[in-house]
Parts: C-alpha cells; sequence; structure tokens
C-alpha cells in the first residue's frame, strides 16, 4: 500500500500509492514514533503497516516528543520546551536566580579573552543543551549561536554569558511558536547581516527568518564563510542564504501537496544589495559577489521559484535579533512579532 520515496536521518517520507497523500514518519532510533498528516485514512493504515513490521503501542494525539510539548486546539497548535527548559534551569543552579529581559547584554562582543575554565565540559554540556532548546525558541538563537563559537576553548567570560541566557530562560521557560490554522500559505522572508561583527575573525553573521503565513516556520543565525568588504556584500550574502531557503521550502511543501503559484516575499533593510538584485548592469562592478549576484538575479527572474525582493525600514526588520544582541526596548517587542508566545502565562 506504501512506497517509500526517502529514509534520511530519522524522517521518512511516506505516500499513499491510492491517494498520493504526504505523511510524515519521524521517530527516535529507540521507541518514538510521530505520525503526522491530513489524511486520518491514510494516517490509519500507515499505523497498520508499521504494526505489522514492529511492535507498536499507539498513543493518541501528540502531546510530547523529544523533549517537544504540543498543544493543539481550533486555533493551532502551539510547540514549547518548558519542561526542557526547567531542566536546564534546575541543572545549573539557578532556579531561585532573578531573571532578566534579555539572553545577551546589549552590543556584547565575545572574544578569546579571559581566564580558561578549569571544567570546560560543564560549558559544552550547557551549550549543547541551549542549541536543542532553540528549535522552538528563535528568541536565544543569536545569542546560543555566538556561545557555541567557544565550545574548543571556552573562558570565563563565556560562561557567565551562557549563564545569562539561562536567566533569561527563568522569566519565561514556557514561551514557544504557535502555528495558526488560519493561514493563506504565502512564503516570505526577512534577512539581515552584522557586518564584520566577529571581532576575532571580522567575518559577518547572516540572519534570516521564513514565515508561513502568520506562522515562523524557519529561522538562521550563522557566521559567513568568508570575511566581506563592505556591508552591501554581508547583506547580499545573507539574501543569498534567505533565497536558498526558500527554494528548498517550496520544494518541501510541493511534496506534501502544497503548490505555490505565487512568489515569495524577501525583505531586506538595505537599498544598495536590493539594488544589485533588481539591476544586471550593476554586476560587473560586483565580481567579488559575482556568483550570489547571478544565483538570487535568476531566482527573481523565474518567478514561478521564488522570489521578489522588497525594502523593509530597520526598525521593522525582524531578523536584527538574529544577527545582533539587542536592548529590551528593541528586543522584547521583536520576539512578539517573531510569533514568540507564552501560554503558561498569567497575563
Amino acid at each position: 500500500m506504501f512506497c517509500w520515496l526517502c529514509s534520511i536521518s530519522s524522517r521518512l517520507l511516506l505516500v499513499h500509492q491510492n491517494t498520493r497523500q504526504a505523511l510524515y514518519c519521524t521517530f527516535d532510533i529507540m521507541d518514538d514514533i510521530l505520525i503526522t498528516g491530513n489524511d486520518h485514512d491514510s494516517i490509519v493504515d500507515t499505523k497498520k503497516f508499521l504494526h505489522s513490521q514492529f511492535n507498536l503501542k499507539d498513543l493518541g494525539n501528540l502531546k510530547y516528543f523529544l523533549g517537544i510539548e504540543v498543544s493543539a486546539s481550533k486555533k493551532g497548535i502551539f510547540i514549547c520546551q518548558r519542561k526542557y527548559a526547567l531542566e536546564i534551569i534546575e541543572d545549573v543552579g539557578l532556579l531561585g536566580a532573578a531573571p532578566i529581559n534579555t539572553p545577551m547584554e546589549r552590543g556584547l562582543k565575545l572574544s578569546n579573552q579571559g581566564v580558561v575554565l578549569k571544567e570546560p565540559s560543564r560549558y559544552r554540556r550547557l551549550v549543547g543543551r541551549l542549541i536543542y532548546l532553540t528549535v522552538s525558541r528563535p528568541d536565544i538563537t543569536y545569542a546560543v549561536h555566538v556561545l557555541s563559537r567557544f565550545m574548543h576553548e571556552p573562558r570565563k567570560p563565556h560562561m557567565e554569558a551562557a549563564l545569562r541566557v539561562v536567566r533569561y530562560l527563568k522569566g519565561a521557560p514556557g514561551q514557544g511558536l504557535f502555528f495558526s490554522s488560519n493561514n493563506d500559505f504565502r512564503l516570505r522572508a526577512y534577512c539581515d547581516s552584522d557586518w564584520a561583527g566577529c571581532p576575532l575573525t571580522r567575518r559577518s553573521t547572516t540572519g534570516y527568518c521564513v514565515f508561513l503565513g502568520p506562522s515562523l516556520i524557519s529561522w538562521r543565525s550563522k557566521r559567513q564563510k568568508t570575511v566581506s568588504l563592505s556591508s552591501v556584500e554581508a547583506e547580499y550574502r545573507a539574501m543569498t542564504g534567505a533565497c536558498c531557503e526558500l527554494t528548498w521550502l517550496r520544494q518541501l511543501l510541493r511534496d506534501l501537496g502544497l503548490i505555490h503559484h505565487e512568489a515569495a516575499l524577501l525583505f531586506c533593510d538595505n537599498k544598495a544589495a536590493l539594488h544589485i538584485a533588481a539591476n544586471p548592469v550593476s554586476h560587473e562592478r560586483t565580481r567579488h559577489i559575482e556568483m550570489d549576484c547571478h544565483f538570487i538575479r535568476d531566482k527573481i527572474q523565474d518567478g514561478s521559484v521564488i522570489t521578489i525582493t522588497r525594502y523593509v525600514n530597520s526598525t521593522h526588520q525582524l531578523a536584527d535579533i538574529l544577527t545582533k544582541s539587542l536592548g529590551k526596548e528593541s528586543f522584547v517587542p521583536m520576539i512578539r512579532k517573531l510569533g514568540v508566545q507564552d501560554i503558561h502565562s498569567t497575563t
């Protein structure tokens, strides 16, 4: 009844041969299996097929999976890692600590200065756990990305910054993402960069976030592989990363039977980078980013594949939270715009 289209890592994509309905089956190597789809009969048939091959126990609707808590209603689905976050706070002994409003001090630039930690394994364990927490917490993604740069030789300032992230979690351990059932399924992305932001390598940081309708579905904070000679070059490389992500998401959604006939929207706050994307004449004067120029230009011309670029003011650039440490007055409104919520909050 089923054919296996792919089997990569811990995710299987099943397609019903009769209805062509796509089902995702995600599983832990030991004993956890998660099946999702929009066809109830196909899900039932999938369970029967798997049960004929393995001994299974059906636990009903999804509520908890690999540390991720799921709450579903007619309005949509909310995911968080509250229990996991509380375990992190308890593990480092900060259950009684005062919470803080931001995960990283505003404008902080961590370097290789300071006393080397005598027990680096404690730092590595903490940062490793925080990395998994970013599955549902885009608000700590940039801070954790910076901390992960120093895993090989952590120092005292790095540990202090990591503990600040934990104190931030203490304020709202139940924050997570809400995926609304009221969705137009339009893809839009925001991209940004922090030019030469790394004090050690002077590489820039790329940040982008992608929305499907009103729901945040993908985000990333990453140090660029090479040094950018200008802020325009750094911004353009950030646009390239966002374009690649949009291309992959469109293909994934197509596999799930959701075909996008409209172009996705890509928002950038650098007018010079947008001018290069729209004006092929400028490419001769930008040879240091020639490959990126041709890639994005092709995607813009092929509207059936990607993308329409738009300018957005820096104050409304949602990817800003993924490229630099912000103050409370900017950080708090930004995470609300990203869709980060806390259903456990009393307010």
